[in-house]
């Protein structure tokens, strides 16, 4: 979006202080602990951009407060399940074999937007060592959050979404949609049967980069949209505009339990 374009979706100009007002009108409280899903430019012209929101984010839910960022890099994956684009066959191997491994103080994210990108080399900042599905993590609960993240099992039981289930954390989508809802991706482990592929990654082990093969199930966010908007007719969800985005803030565990048995009766 044009800078242009964002002055023209507020009437004010949006700003660190205006931001924490809005988080707390929200339901934003010192203390919690917090997923954060974001669109930048659906927030209309920010006073400092992606650097103030998380500030804001910062000054609301306090030291004592978590904040998590998705910093997946879906680009550190197997060519052969690449879908947008697809790369020919021929390349497939000499992407293995060139793919840089991921270090979590150097590869971008991918996809996650800008806010989701500054947040990543904020001082204080910690993230999980997944090579395609990682997350940042800023606070008092950052390093239990961010410890050992299982390879095979990215967003399953042990996962940084996990440890923010057992905290009884929150989500909160700031300018996006539950197709953007990565918690859901937890709940897909409860489905029987789930359709598994041969996944691969360029990774660091003892200093050393390798290509490493190994077996997940197949995530796919296709439904979270239809089931989004199921469970926001079924329970209360906080919901207000936070400068020109619509934002919702959402109990994470009541959420997974729902979206668990909603997913079992899908497949």
């Amino acid at each position: 979006m044009s800078e242009a374009s964002a002055v023209k979706k507020v009437d004010r100009p949006n700003t660190r202080t205006s931001l924490h007002h809005q988080f707390k009108e929200l339901g934003l409280k010192e203390g919690m602990v917090v997923i954060v899903h974001s669109s930048l430019s659906s927030l209309g012209w920010v006073c400092g951009g992606s650097a103030a929101v998380i500030q804001a984010l910062m000054d609301t839910v306090g030291e004592e407060g978590t904040i998590v960022m998705p910093a997946q890099t879906a680009e550190n994956s197997d060519p052969s399940n690449w879908e947008m684009p697809p790369v020919p066959k021929e390349w497939w191997k000499t992407i293995r074999a060139e793919m840089p491994a991921f270090d979590p103080d150097v590869t971008p994210t991918r996809g996650m937007g800008s806010i989701a990108e500054t947040f990543r080399g904020f001082p204080g900042v910690k993230r999980s060592n997944h090579p395609t599905y990682s997350f940042t993590a800023w606070g008092k609960h950052a390093g239990e959050i961010i410890h050992e993240q299982p390879l095979p099992a990215g967003f399953g039981d042990d996962s940084p979404l996990a440890k923010i289930y057992q905290l009884d954390g929150f989500s909160l989508l700031l300018g996006v949609g539950h197709d953007s809802n990565t918690s859901l991706h937890l709940a897909e482990h409860a489905v029987p049967h789930k359709k598994k592929l041969e996944k691969g990654t360029a990774l660091l082990e003892n200093g050393i980069r390798v290509w490493r093969t190994y077996e997940e199930i197949d995530y796919d966010s296709e439904l979270f949209a239809e089931l989004g908007k199921e469970y926001e007719q079924a329970h209360t969800v906080a919901a207000a505009k936070v400068g020109a985005a619509e934002a919702k803030l959402i109990r994470q565990r009541p959420m997974v339990d729902y979206a668990r048995e909603w997913l079992k009766n899908k497949h």
